[in-house]
């Protein structure tokens, strides 16, 4: 059926996905492996995504998104569907990467990739925004190299902020979610989530001045 005339497209696409994540969810619950195979298939990008822009490394990304997904799948029957599932999910992986995070405290620990290493598919998009949008503001013909220098630097930077900002960060303005599904994530209140948004987005931005002179 087709979205009413004046209906919010974007609110369509939410209510159709949450649609599909309620039923994957309680075909799960049934025991079908298939449906958490559909779930990881439809999440798999925007966690890694979070995840490796949270702690920057690619390896350690892949053993964390691999263990959310563990988590999801012997956790299911606690899942009682009173909020979002991938608010569920985020809410997941973020205590996992935070927890990792204290435990490679302190740890002679290789946190952001190289720029050769790093997985452009997640830099650029795939897990639900580019970086940062760079390349306009480079001229001439090295403008693609010299854009994915920075969106490296981007990443090396975040990297180094206090892990809850990284959080918020990745979470607003690369994954771009909305104020309510990041309150449903965190648990924070409003006025705490946009206090410390905006000391994340200012330490970030005195990271990134020398780069930018």
């Amino acid at each position: 059926m087709s979205p009413a005339v004046g209906s919010d497209p974007g609110e369509a696409a939410k209510a159709a996905r949450d649609a599909r994540d309620r039923r994957l969810v309680r075909r799960l619950k049934q025991g079908d492996e298939r449906a958490f195979q559909e779930l990881v298939h439809t999440y798999q990008d925007r966690i890694f995504g979070l995840v490796y822009r949270m702690i920057g490394n690619r390896q350690e990304a892949e053993d964390i998104a691999q263990e959310v997904f563990i988590s999801v799948y012997r956790g299911i029957g606690n899942y009682r569907g009173e909020g979002r599932f991938y608010t569920w999910l985020y809410r997941i992986a973020s205590n996992t990467t935070k927890n990792r995070l204290k435990y490679l405290k302190g740890r002679n620990f290789h946190r952001a990739a190289d720029i050769d290493e790093t997985p452009a598919a997640h830099m650029k998009g795939s897990d639900g925004g580019p970086m940062v949008a760079l390349q306009s503001h480079v001229p001439g013909p090295e403008a693609t190299v010299q854009a994915n220098r920075l969106e490296e630097i981007v990443q090396r930077e975040i990297a180094n902020l206090e892990p809850e900002h990284r959080l918020l960060i990745v979470l607003r303005d690369i994954q771009g979610m909305s104020y309510a599904e990041i309150l449903n994530i965190t648990g924070l209140q409003e006025g705490t989530l946009k206090s410390r948004l905006h000391r994340a987005r200012l330490a970030l931005k005195q990271r990134l001045e020398p780069h930018l002179e």
